[in-house]
This record gives structure tokens, sequence and C-alpha cells, in this order.
């Protein structure tokens, strides 16, 4: 598949993804959602990815879906829409390796349920966070609804989302919805340090603590830690874990293989 609205760059094992409608302030189309489903469905067996980075071209991550398609939708459309939406939402959440985004302006409405979904999100001093749907008479469709209140509990949630109001980046890392901030030109490289850092760790040992954690925190405490207990004795089975131990008892670098 072609994109047209979107960039795939390779640096090694880090994959960057820069949605790039900058006219539109990058805005999800359902082009848009289409194709970055069809890379996250594609990549799902490269286990030579180690870590992707989602950002966006010019001033925006993402500000938003596109109101112009969503206009024109009756209840039966308006709830297909989002049940595409969601699934991106949900396999970028569920990806083998670890997503981080890299949020160097707008990202509201769909935007910030992008982010919302990503593993990690750093942040631009620039970044403006907001869920603006009732503004336009509707909701978050995107898990919005879901996942904030997840994130930074029910009452800042329904704050945010019944508000509309817009925040900064300071503000996101204080309520706990941005997990580091920098300087706008320090941005990318921060998140390609990060992506290297994690991209450097046993990546069946990643993607197990991903896992366990995005699963757990769905459940109780003690079926989250039974989860816990049997994925670590599936993960010291592995080539990689022998490595890994045996390379600290022999005081040196360990080379995993993801086997």
């Amino acid at each position: 598949m072609d994109y047209k609205n979107i960039i795939i760059e390779r640096e090694e094992n880090i994959i960057i993804i820069t949605i790039n409608r900058e006219k539109a302030l990058n805005a999800l189309n359902a082009e848009t959602v289409a194709e970055m489903q069809d890379f996250f469905d594609n990549a799902a067996a490269d286990k030579g990815i180690g870590c992707v980075i989602i950002t966006g071209a010019g001033k925006a991550f993402v500000a938003g879906a596109d109101i112009s398609e969503l206009v024109k939708c009756n209840s039966e459309a308006g709830e297909n829409s989002m049940k595409v939406g969601q699934h991106l939402m949900f396999t970028i959440e569920t990806f083998h390796r670890p997503v981080i985004a890299a949020v160097n302006g707008f990202a509201l409405g769909g935007g910030c349920e992008l982010a919302l979904a990503c593993d990690i999100r750093l942040v631009s001093e620039r970044a403006k966070f907001g869920q603006p749907e009732v503004n336009l008479g509707i909701i978050p469709g995107y898990g919005g609804t879901q996942r904030l209140a997840r994130l930074v509990g029910r009452g800042k949630a329904k704050q945010l989302i019944l508000s509309a109001e817009m925040i900064d980046g300071a503000e996101a890392h204080r309520i706990g919805l941005a997990d580091e901030v920098y300087p706008a030109d320090e941005l990318m490289d921060k998140a390609k340090d990060l992506a290297r850092l994690i991209s450097s760790k046993a990546p069946l040992a990643v993607s197990a603590a991903k896992d366990c954690i995005n699963r757990g925190l769905d459940t109780d405490l003690v079926s989250g830690c039974d989860l816990e207990k049997v994925t670590f004795g599936a993960t010291i089975d592995t080539a990689d874990a022998k490595e890994g131990m045996t390379a600290f008892l022999e005081k040196r670098k360990a080379d995993f293989k993801g086997e």
C-alpha cells in the first residue's frame, strides 16, 4: 500500500511514523486511519522492530478527527467510523513493541486519543492537549472517555472532557497525561534516545512486560499478579533470559536474539 498521509522512516530497529497532513493539522481522516492500520497490521510480524515513534508534521501532532467527514455521518455511519478508529487505537496499544508518542504540538480530540493509545508520551513545551468534542455536540469516540480516565483519574478526565478545556504540555505532565516535557528542538532526539534504550533490552521481555501492564490494569491485583507469575515463567524459559543472566554473571553485555 502506498501511503499518502503518513511517512514511514526506519533508523536501524526504530520506526518513525510522521502523520503528514500539515495543511489539515494532521487531522485523522478515514484514509489516514486506514494507512496507519495497514502499517501496524503489516508490521505485526516484524521481529526486527525494537520501538515505534509516532509524531506529526508541522505544528500539530494530530488536531483531531476530520470534521468534514464526520459532519456527513448519521448514527450508523458515526458508530462505524468510531469502530474503525477504535480498532486502530487497540492495535497500537497491543502492538508487540512499545510505541512512543512524540507530541510536537496540538493533540486534540482524536490526536489526544492517539497519544493515549501509545505506551509513553513525550511532549514538547509547545504541545496542547484537549478533548473538545462537546463543543461540536459529540463525545470522544476513539477511546478518550475510557483511556483518559484510566490515566489521569475519573474527576480530571471529566473536567477535561466536559469543559473541552485545552491544556499545555506542563499541565499535561503535572496530571500524568504526559510522561516527559522537552524543549521543542529536543523532542525528537529525546524520543529516539528512549527508543534506542528500550530497543537495546531483551525484546521478548519488553513485549511481555508491556502486555502484563496493559492486561493487569484491567483486572484486580491478585489476577494481575497471577498473570505476571505465568508470564515470568514463560520468559525465563527463553534463550534471551539465559543469555541475559549469563551475561550478568560474566560481567559482559548481553547479546539478545529475540528467542
